[in-house]
């Protein structure tokens, strides 16, 4: 399974064959992405499928003064 969609999917997607209107339909739905140096919509399967991504355990911060 390929990172992200193929641009026959983002047409689906989008109902657009146009890359600038495929962009805008884009940012209606509020479907993060991004544009390459193609002016191509590029977006991520995990944004359309929800798959869950681990985030970055944060363990506080301390001062080196306080012992940390």
């Amino acid at each position: 399974m390929d990172t992200f969609l193929t641009p026959e999917e983002i047409r689906y997607l989008t109902g657009r064959q146009v890359k600038a209107k495929q962009v805008d339909a884009l940012r209606r739905m509020g479907i993060p992405f991004f544009v390459n140096a193609r002016g191509m919509a590029i977006v991520a399967r995990v944004a359309i499928e929800g798959r869950a991504t681990a985030l970055p355990v944060f363990k506080g911060w301390k001062p080196k003064v306080l012992g940390g």
